[in-house]
């Protein structure tokens, strides 16, 4: 291993948490849902589309984008998702059908959120061996937070000062300047690059790593990562569908000011649960958070919905089930790294990561359909608990891949 000083890691770091702020105001999309829908007269199920098109979209890109990881270079590959990312939302103020926000919110936003959110993992795991889930909880932390800065100011401000177009525009402006500076930031470390002074055996016994590196034909062959993906979309299918219908839950419930209070207290739980869930996992390991994670999620959800009209349960409750959703960005990223090393990591996880995908795809298109047919989210909130048991269930089976030097075992 290359060992040297590693006081110029923490730039990266830096750049990828601006990045991943940036892109994490994708999950600001309910507050532009009913700017929309009273502009045109749309419904709750077709607007959904848009943010599950936007997820599935940004998942796929994902593990594309890992691809040209080695060829174009990291720094080149996170300009790229950023310029997409701020066009989409400078043509999403263009707006006039459906199809039109499908394309430039849902596609072109999508797909530079996914090829720059592909960067910031595999640079971070690679600089922070000593402290990955610590790292990578503060890099993806930004993602989670981007809604808390960026939502509340939309909604208070800019929405109603200047319109839906404006703002869009406003956004898709400071969006590029923001990701170009945090993608310059984003270098990778030399190879065999290691903290001075550490060494792996320090790594706390609860948490194993690979030998080596495995190629995603590797992880493919691997029972672990099935596992894992299926605890990965289920878990997350839980806490997307509240983040995509977040805005007019609370609003339906009788809290005023629902995007200050719901959007900020949601990205603070949800930053939160990525930092500090992400730093537990160094010690305790990354099963055991995540299957402590998705138990309380379990209890959390409905309780949010029996509960919510009440402004401190509604605020308690949004932090805890953000903090489990956030947990799960942050660890099952750290996972990957652990299970199958961080060489192939862009493609590896992004391959994770399109359980994700998958899950925003069904969870705010049901989400929506639950409105628009009953009313309101009771089915959506208990059934949530089911996902999060399935996704218990896949955790409780998941096991460290047996991995020689040379090859599979």
């Amino acid at each position: 291993m290359t060992k040297q000083a590693d006081t110029n890691r923490w730039l990266p770091l830096i750049g990828g948490t601006l990045l991943n702020l940036v892109l994490g105001v994708f999950y600001s999309w309910s507050v532009f849902v009913l700017p929309l829908e009273n502009e045109f007269g749309w419904i709750r199920q077709e607007t959904s589309w848009t943010f599950s098109i936007g997820i599935f979209t940004m998942a796929v890109m994902f593990v594309i984008a890992g691809r040209f990881h080695a060829t174009l270079g990291f720094r080149t590959v996170a300009v790229i998702g950023g310029i997409l990312f701020s066009l989409g939302f400078f043509l999403a103020s263009l707006t006039t059908s459906l199809t039109w926000l499908y394309i430039s919110y849902g596609v072109i936003a999508g797909a530079g959120n996914g090829i720059g959110y592909s960067v910031a993992i595999p640079v971070i795991s690679r600089w922070f061996p000593d402290k990955r889930g610590l790292a990578l909880g503060i890099a993806v932390g930004g993602y989670g937070a981007g809604s808390g800065v960026f939502g509340p100011i939309a909604d208070e401000w800019l929405l109603p000062t200047y319109g839906w177009e404006a703002t869009f525009q406003i956004y898709g402006i400071v969006f590029l300047l923001v990701a170009i500076v945090g993608a310059w930031l984003l270098k990778p470390p030399p190879d065999g690059y290691a903290p001075e002074g550490w060494d792996p055996s320090q790594l706390k016994p609860a948490v194993t790593t690979v030998m080596r590196d495995l190629t995603p034909s590797e992880m493919l062959a691997d029972r672990s990562f099935y596992l894992l993906f299926v605890a990965y979309c289920f878990g997350a299918m839980a806490g997307l569908g509240l983040i995509s219908q977040l805005v007019p839950f609370g609003r339906e419930a009788g809290i005023t000011n629902v995007a200050l209070i719901g959007l900020v207290v949601g990205a603070v739980g949800n930053t939160t649960g990525r930092i500090v869930s992400g730093s537990l996992s160094d010690g305790l390991g990354r099963l055991n958070v995540l299957r402590l994670m998705v138990i309380v999620s379990a209890v959390a959800m409905p309780l949010l919905y029996l509960l919510g009209s009440n402004v401190l349960f509604f605020v308690i409750g949004v932090f805890v089930v953000y903090y489990c959703y956030g947990t799960l960005l942050s660890v099952f990223a750290a996972t990957a790294a652990d299970f199958y090393g961080t060489k192939h990591l862009g493609v590896n996880y992004g391959l994770l990561f399109l359980a994700w995908g998958i899950a925003g795809l069904v969870s705010a298109q049901l989400s929506g359909f639950v409105v628009d047919t009953f009313g309101d989210y009771r089915l959506a909130f208990f059934g949530a608990t089911m996902l999060s048991l399935i996704s218990l269930g896949a955790l409780s089976m998941t096991k460290p891949p047996q991995v020689s030097e040379s090859g599979p075992a």
